[in-house]
């Protein structure tokens, strides 16, 4: 199930919303070479969010295998302090970084429109940090890089979920179906399914790591936008917004 697009115009361009997809995808091609092996396993291992290096848990020099012949080897350079803000903007795949664009357009706009820009990039951090911690919290001394805005757009889904529960949203379930959901609909079956498939990573009889994806960040990224955003909200903006959809005749 993918959302498209929701139902719910903006009242002024998402600047910042555009701002960091173009970054995103900036990296995306300069840093790590559109994928290319060798540019795509040097940024995720240097740039990546490694718990294990930041809790200083995971023995120093470890290599763990990426496949191809390729390792990331646990260590303890300057820049491991700064990786839970550049693994935001690294990708894993084409799929991983178009996914987390198509989601971030479909709901950032409306937040920003809420919060504003300033308030709108410092809300987008401050959940994609509280999301890295959660992963860091579920797995402290795991050797396994983390990369993707999944996190801190959780965040932004989150606020979505506080700010237009009602709103429509287009969404595609494969193979032909278009649907238009409301948008609690989609948020919680969502973050429903983010529960399902992290559940069992707190059991001390299944440790291992759900399919390599990070959905504890998931998890704390969105209930952290949750109850952040009504803090974050610029009620100036606010009050144009409830105008503005006090003129729209919704279907």
């Amino acid at each position: 199930m993918f959302p498209i697009s929701d139902e719910h115009p903006t009242v002024r361009m998402p600047v910042m919303t555009m701002a960091l997809l173009a970054v995103t995808w900036v990296v995306w091609l300069f840093v790590q070479g559109a994928g290319n092996p060798v540019a795509l396993a040097s940024s995720v291992c240097n740039l990546g969010m490694v718990p294990g290096e930041l809790t200083h848990l995971a023995p120093l020099g470890f290599r763990l295998p990426l496949g191809g012949g390729w390792y990331c080897a646990i260590d303890a350079e300057p820049v491991n302090i700064v990786t839970p803000i550049t693994s935001m903007f690294l990708h894993g795949s084409w799929s991983h970084i178009i996914g987390n664009s198509l989601y971030l357009w479909v709901f950032g706009n409306n937040v920003e429109d809420s919060v504003g820009r300033t308030r709108f990039l410092v809300f987008y951090l401050l959940t994609g940090l509280v999301a890295a911690a959660a992963q860091i919290a579920i797995d402290p001394s795991s050797p396994v890089p983390t990369v993707g805005a999944s996190g801190a757009i959780s965040g932004i889904m989150g606020a979505y979920l506080v700010l237009f529960p009602k709103i429509r949203v287009r969404t595609y379930i494969p193979p032909i179906f278009l649907f238009r959901f409301p948008a609690w609909a989609v948020l919680l079956l969502w973050f429903g399914s983010q529960l399902l498939t992290g559940l069992p990573q707190l059991s001390t009889l299944r440790p291992e790591i759900t399919g390599g994806v990070a959905v504890w960040a998931h998890i704390g990224g969105f209930l952290a936008g949750a109850l952040l955003v009504r803090r974050f909200v610029n009620p100036e903006l606010q009050q144009r917004r409830a105008e503005a959809d006090a003129r729209v005749v919704w279907s």
